[in-house]
């Protein structure tokens, strides 16, 4: 070893070392789980971190409240870090196996039901403003909340009918020298596969010809003007306008939810979907949407006794 740093020295080493390569939203994302989480515990070892210690983090994790999937989000930050440190000899690494407690309830996706669905876009039609429009197109199109308050009109391509998603609008912690900071990115999506484009349906096409023809290419949709709306501003109108309809309360991603459960039942193949939606991989896709209701458990049945007939 070259010598003894400690885990927060290292981090620092790290961070020059890896703003270089990644998206400034990413970098954001992991200087935060390492102040929020890896430092206070782990910011004074100057030793092998051991397995044992982080078997006891995520267990301390766990009872705090935070979610299997964010502490393996701290995890693989962690991993980062401590790899960087043994290609540079400043300390030992030992790849570690963490066991996670089994989750034995079935995690469901909420959606507005078909009923409440037709309820909004049906309101959105006779009451037509450009936040109201939102809501229509990520109904029609399962477009991210990021990623509709990033759209612009020359995103909006109505002789082709076709919507391209290729900028997403994130607000993003900035922690530098000790102090937080916020700031809005309009950066291009995390993924190639989320850039992508969708085609429109015949209503919102016939609802945004009109406006083609009149508005500013480069204003974005939701607010018809150079300045865009931050997502938690729209997430605050959503929860509004949804009140307003009587709506049951369903997160803003459920719309996203809501446009690919109707395109499976749809029997879309699964693919499309998740092409459409912008998924890394069909699994994905699969995972989240594709549960075999009863009627349709039976037919596989019947079809499976049928073919040995």
């Amino acid at each position: 070893m070259n010598s003894k740093k400690t885990f927060a020295q290292i981090v620092t080493l790290w961070k020059t070392d890896k703003k270089m390569y990644v998206k400034k939203s990413s970098f954001s994302a992991y200087v935060l789980l390492l102040e929020n989480h890896l430092l206070p515990v782990f910011g004074e070892c100057t030793d092998e971190i051991e397995e044992a210690a982080v078997q006891r983090f995520v267990f301390q994790k766990l009872e705090q409240g935070l979610s299997q999937k964010s502490i393996k989000d701290v995890l693989i930050v962690m991993k980062m870090v401590l790899k960087f440190g043994a290609k540079h000899k400043l300390l030992t690494y030992t790849p570690f196996d963490i066991q996670y407690p089994t989750v034995r309830e079935n995690p469901s996706i909420e959606v507005l039901s078909r009923t409440h669905q037709k309820k909004i876009m049906g309101y959105i039609q006779e009451h037509f403003t450009f936040r109201n429009l939102g809501v229509y197109i990520c109904l029609s199109s399962g477009i991210r909340i990021g990623e509709i308050c990033a759209l612009t009109w020359e995103d909006v391509d109505t002789d082709n009918g076709t919507i391209h998603i290729r900028k997403t609008i994130q607000r993003i912690y900035m922690i530098e020298d000790g102090n937080r900071r916020t700031e809005l990115l309009l950066d291009t999506p995390k993924t190639k596969n989320s850039i992508r484009e969708i085609p429109m349906s015949r209503e919102l096409l016939r609802m945004l010809k009109p406006f083609k023809k009149i508005v500013n290419p480069a204003f974005f949709v939701l607010t018809n003007d150079a300045k865009p709306t931050e997502p938690r501003t729209y997430r605050s109108y959503y929860k509004i306008l949804m009140k307003q309809l009587e709506i049951p309360e369903l997160k803003f991603h459920g719309l996203r939810h809501s446009f690919a459960t109707r395109c499976i039942e749809s029997n879309c193949d699964y693919k499309t979907v998740s092409v459409l939606l912008g998924h890394s991989n069909i699994s994905t896709t699969l995972n989240l949407y594709v549960h075999p209701n009863m009627e349709q458990k039976k037919k596989a049945i019947d079809q499976m006794f049928r073919a040995l007939k």
